[in-house]
């Protein structure tokens, strides 16, 4: 069975066709109709559409193909035990799923690291707990630079090499990558100490930049929205 996955964020149209649980190929776009011209060229069996920018009935005014669309009456494979479900994020379900489905069904964390930083926790029960937001790198630069006179706008695209700062960039650089690395380490920290074989999975836009953290139990994996939304589809077509 071939999945089309396709996550829709603000800036960002990614898709991935997958083989049962198998990833075949990966893609982003800017634009939907570059997109659809290229879905409309794949051969797949199911469509699982998650988005942020269009409603499911702008997308089924724009493609030709039927799809599943990802809403809070969705059924997951994992139980949900947000007080406000309503109000969750379906992104951060997704990581949370995809965190699961990677984990063999045990403890997880999964730290999505997108214009907010998102951690989500499911349990040993193999439920969804919630979590914590805080802002995300951009959003750190950007707060320093318009809540201040005089800081600039900078940029983190690596890691940086040391937390001493002798210059006001490198300063605000190595305090908003070090403060990041320490909040998800601190994090991490909290779990383990009450879930001892807690695997946690990185992910989100500027995951790579934090890849020095993996270690045994902690796996950077860029696309593990995606492969949650995989893991929701393939649990939708079994139940139906």
């Amino acid at each position: 069975m071939k999945n089309l996955i396709i996550d829709i964020g603000n800036s960002r149209i990614k898709s991935a066709l997958f083989s049962g649980e198998d990833l075949l190929w990966e893609k982003s776009f800017q634009e939907l109709a570059e997109a659809r011209q290229f879905w409309q060229s794949q051969s797949f069996d199911h469509c699982m559409i998650s988005s942020v920018r269009w409603s499911e009935k702008e997308l089924e005014s724009s493609l030709d193909f039927p799809f599943n669309f990802l809403t809070h009456s969705t059924r997951f494979p994992i139980r949900n035990g947000y007080e406000t479900p309503q109000t969750l994020g379906l992104d951060r379900m997704a990581a949370a799923v995809g965190a699961w489905s990677l984990s063999g069904e045990r403890p997880c964390l999964s730290v999505d690291l997108g214009s907010c930083m998102t951690f989500e926790f499911v349990d040993e029960n193999n439920v969804y707990q919630g979590g914590a937001i805080s802002p995300g790198l951009q959003m750190r630069a950007r707060a320093m630079h318009e809540f201040t006179a005089r800081l600039p706008l900078i940029e983190v695209k690596e890691k940086i090499s040391s937390p001493l700062g002798k210059k006001t960039i490198d300063g605000l650089k190595s305090g908003i990558w070090y403060g990041m690395a320490y909040e998800i380490e601190g994090q991490i920290r909290h779990y383990l100490a009450e879930n001892p074989d807690l695997q946690v999975f990185i992910c989100g836009g500027d995951s790579q930049i934090f890849d020095s953290l993996a270690k045994a139990h902690i796996f950077v994996v860029p696309n593990l929205v995606l492969c949650g939304l995989n893991c929701i589809l393939n649990h939708h077509v079994e139940q139906n």
